[in-house]
């Protein structure tokens, strides 16, 4: 089994992303994600059979993903002397923005199960 994200565009939404959206993502080019068959194609081109996905729909990614701002939140509460604290506090602050802004319009995620023939 295989996590991975693809590009996953709203056709109502605002268009394909652009680089700025790519960079908000991780990514350093909208070229890094790749749409669902593009994405299908990459895994037979390497030679790989998929026999099963599982993809998330937008809210299960939002559960999935505000789950971790809980965690965080949690985290921060328990260890408020820790050394990371400064980094996961920016992180808990920046997160449901981006998150928000970029992720959910733009990224899909699912787990894929590849055979080899």
């Amino acid at each position: 089994m295989i996590p991975a994200t693809y590009s996953s565009t709203d056709p109502t939404g605002g268009g394909p992303p652009d680089e700025e959206i790519a960079r908000a993502c991780h990514a350093t080019a909208v070229d890094d994600f790749l749409e669902l068959p593009g994405l299908i194609g990459q895994f037979q081109d390497l030679g790989y059979d998929v026999v099963e996905m599982m993809l998330a729909d937008q809210d299960s990614w939002d559960r999935y993903t505000t789950a971790q701002w809980l965690n965080m939140r949690r985290w921060l509460d328990r260890n408020p002397d820790d050394e990371l604290v400064p980094e996961v506090r920016g992180e808990l602050a920046a997160e449901p923005a981006r998150y928000t802004r970029y992720l959910r319009e733009y990224l899909g995620w699912g787990v894929f199960a590849l055979m080899e023939p």
